[in-house]
């Protein structure tokens, strides 16, 4: 099954204004849609032989790293946010509340898409589908958890704050990327209610752990893997060295890339079952050294490049990426679908998928300038305001 996806929405809290994002995270944001638009598009819409060519091949292995940028930039977003509450002076417990709360937020629209979904397809979606584990409810529940974890560092009041914040960050990634193989195995808490169980390893009600859920094992891991990099970019240290930060974190990727492909050519495994392409820490390891390249090139693209000429669709996808996840599903999956599904040809299904991108594109920049409006409105009833009691007092005036 193709990955879903979410949000950008999704990982900014709600200080933070539109004006401060930064445009690489939102041109990865938009990459991740439309990776997620092609993958969608194909798995849906193919059919017969087109299914069996390297194409839809391709599409499938693309279709591997929407959900882990997802994920990985919500992490770098809670850095982003989580440093700048701290910068000023925001108490450790009211910084967990407000991150935590944003992850149950996000959790809430998780369970209310899964509601959506499941009212649409009444008739013939089985009531399972309330509880599957997809995307967003992945994202809340990283959300709620780098939420703790930064209240447990800061709370201890450490000298260096960015720094214990981004090492505690990487060796939770680690001990989920570890413990993952063992509780899809041998230590799966099959004791637990299935609904339960499945946040855990993705069982669902099918008795095996199913690839195609989001359970925190492994998937939190991209999120505490973002959560360590953006306590980097956004420390004095990477804010000083601007580009240099970014090739070092390219390198880093084009490290992990490597030795994860190292560790899996050795004879030896430390887990008892090991699969590679589902559980493994090295696998997850290859896909965060390519998140990690992929942030550099953007980076580049973005600050050097043509990212920022203009009008950017990508930018502008992911600056609306909650939105156009939730309404394309219906038009690419659901019972609206604008195509049969599993009949077409590669080329039908590509004029839908041209269809599907310039439809979301178009809905991204209607919302946009929506909430420009209200934004103007807002703003003018603030200097309103301003305006009425910086007036002299009636008594004294005379009027």
């Amino acid at each position: 099954m193709a990955y879903t996806a979410a949000v950008a929405d999704s990982a900014a809290a709600p200080s933070i204004s539109s004006a401060s994002r930064l445009a690489y995270i939102d041109w990865m944001r938009g990459l991740a849609c439309v990776l997620m638009f092609q993958t969608h598009c194909y798995d849906s819409w193919l059919g017969g032989d087109a299914r069996k060519t390297t194409f839809f091949m391709w599409s499938q292995i693309l279709g591997t790293l929407p959900a882990p940028l997802f994920l990985f930039l919500a992490g770098v977003s809670f850095a982003l946010v989580t440093d700048k509450l701290r910068q000023k002076g925001v108490p450790a417990g009211q910084i967990a509340r407000t991150t935590i709360w944003r992850g149950a937020e996000i959790f809430a629209l998780g369970l209310a898409f899964r509601l959506q979904e499941y009212l649409i397809a009444w008739g013939w979606a089985p009531w399972s589908d309330l509880f599957r584990v997809d995307i967003l409810n992945a994202i809340g529940i990283s959300l709620m958890l780098m939420g703790v974890m930064c209240w447990a560092v800061l709370s201890a009041r450490p000298a260096k704050a960015r720094v214990a914040l981004g090492v505690t960050a990487i060796a939770v990634a680690v001990g989920i990327a570890m413990l993952t193989p063992l509780l899809w195995t041998t230590w799966k808490p099959d004791w637990l209610p299935w609904p339960v169980e499945s946040y855990i390893n993705g069982v669902h009600n099918l008795g095996t752990p199913q690839a195609w859920l989001f359970p925190i094992f492994p998937w939190s891991a991209f999120a505490f893997a973002g959560l360590a990099t953006g306590f980097l970019l956004f420390s004095d240290w990477g804010r000083n060295h601007g580009g240099a930060t970014f090739a070092y974190v390219g390198a880093a990727g084009v490290a992990f890339f490597f030795l994860a492909r190292w560790l899996d050519s050795r004879p030896w495994q430390i887990y008892p079952v090991y699969d590679f392409w589902h559980t493994s820490p090295e696998f997850l390891l290859m896909r965060v050294g390519i998140l990690l390249m992929i942030m550099a090139a953007v980076f580049v693209w973005c600050r050097w490049g043509a990212g920022q000429w203009g009008f950017s669709p990508l930018i502008q996808l992911g600056q609306t990426s909650l939105l156009v996840y939730w309404v394309h599903i219906e038009f690419v999956y659901g019972r609206f679908s604008i195509l049969p599904k599993r009949a077409q040809s590669i080329g039908t299904a590509s004029a839908g998928l041209a269809v599907i991108f310039l439809a979301m594109l178009g809905l991204s920049v209607v919302r946009t300038r929506i909430k420009k409006i209200h934004a103007g409105a807002d703003a003018t009833r603030v200097r309103g305001y301003v305006t009425r009691d910086r007036r002299p007092d009636a008594s004294a005036s005379g009027l």
